[in-house]
């Protein structure tokens, strides 16, 4: 099978290390010139919240791995490029072909050192992208002042059920020990609204809330009335207050598993997060499309002139690629497409292009 698929692995090993070593330079050029001018527009930022050197070598830090995800696939889709224009201007191709070996043997090896990088990046993305992500996320909305620390609460909660509105301004503990401060409750009969309650705090019990602390003002008498204790029944559960929205991109795959699973018990909206899931793998995993769509490069002949040419239209179709990716991602985060669609349709759709551009061109 290995023989069928890398007729010499002299060859193999060749073209993957050629394929490697340019995307890996084109990655490194590209985030060394992107964070430089990233950086000279907001070192101004960080330095004017008391922040020394020190802090803008930190801030390198969490922004680099955001720029290296962002345009590894880029990358490699310049990489197969311009690999395989070389094999190509070389007569390398003719060479290989006349050897015997198919289009799709030739671009074997850099589909599989593709899958490597695909590999490669999700562990990166899972575990250093994210932390860099969530962490920067919070220093930069304090302006890049010193970051809080300690555990977090919930504040300003918004929950429905049924018709009522529960809002609360602080939420602690979780299930059973599960602490409201300062909660405002709409009651609410259809569209009408019936009563507002207040309290200054509240927990759960069985079939309900307790509530102390409380004023509540009946809005058909225009009537307020006041008392230490007051027990509610309500479809509400804790798991409502406490499982705020989830940024998939703040929190590893695995997690996220657990998160929408979570979201879905407190019945949230979970389909942008299920994309953002679908699409923790199949981003990472477009880097195999790249040696496809870029194939155009590799055949046909160099002294033509259109060798030029076919490496633009590698570069359309990669770039057509990531557009449509982006967009369909949007589409699906607003719910208009389902999903699963929008995190895999583009990587089918574009392999599905790249195929039927190979074997229409060389096979």
């Amino acid at each position: 099978m290995a023989g069928r698929i890398f007729p010499s692995r002299t060859i193999a090993a060749y073209t993957a290390k050629m394929f490697l070593v340019r995307t890996f330079a084109f990655l490194a050029a590209l985030v060394v010139i992107l964070q430089t001018l990233d950086l000279l527009g907001e070192s101004s930022n960080i330095l004017a919240a008391g922040n020394s050197e020190a802090q803008l070598w930190y801030y390198v830090s969490l922004r680099a791995p955001q720029i290296a995800a962002l345009f590894l696939p880029f990358s490699v889709l310049l990489g197969t490029l311009v690999t395989l224009a070389t094999l190509n201007q070389n007569s390398e191709v003719v060479i290989f072909k006349s050897a015997g070996i198919s289009a799709h043997q030739i671009l074997a090896p850099l589909i599989f050192a593709a899958l490597g990088i695909a590999v490669l990046n999700f562990a990166f993305n899972e575990t250093v992208l994210v932390r860099a992500n969530a962490t920067l996320d919070v220093w930069k909305g304090s302006d890049y002042k010193k970051l809080p620390s300690g555990p977090k609460t919930v504040t300003n909660s918004w929950v429905r059920g049924g018709d009522d509105l529960f809002n609360a301004e602080t939420v602690t503990g979780t299930g059973a020990a599960t602490q409201l401060r300062n909660v405002t409750i709409y009651d609410r009969s259809g569209n009408r609204l019936q009563r507002v309650i207040r309290a200054t705090a509240a927990r759960p019990v069985s079939g309900g809330w307790r509530l102390t602390g409380v004023r509540a003002f009946d809005v058909n008498r225009g009537v307020e009335t006041a008392s230490e204790v007051l027990d509610i029944k309500s479809t509400v559960i804790p798991a409502q207050f406490t499982t705020v929205s989830v940024n998939a991109d703040f929190v590893p795959f695995w997690k996220l598993l657990g998160d929408i699973r979570e979201q879905r018990d407190a019945g949230k909206s979970v389909d942008q997060l299920i994309a953002k899931a679908n699409h923790k793998i199949s981003g990472p995993l477009s880097a195999v499309l790249m040696p496809l769509l870029g194939a155009v490069a590799a055949f046909g002949l160099a002294r033509s002139g259109h060798l030029f040419f076919r490496a633009v239209i590698g570069l359309a179709l990669g770039f057509t690629f990531f557009v449509a990716d982006n967009f369909l991602m949007a589409m699906g985060s607003f719910g208009n497409i389902p999903p699963l669609l929008a995190a895999w349709a583009p990587f089918l759709l574009f392999f599905l292009i790249g195929e039927a551009v190979l074997f229409r061109t060389e096979e």
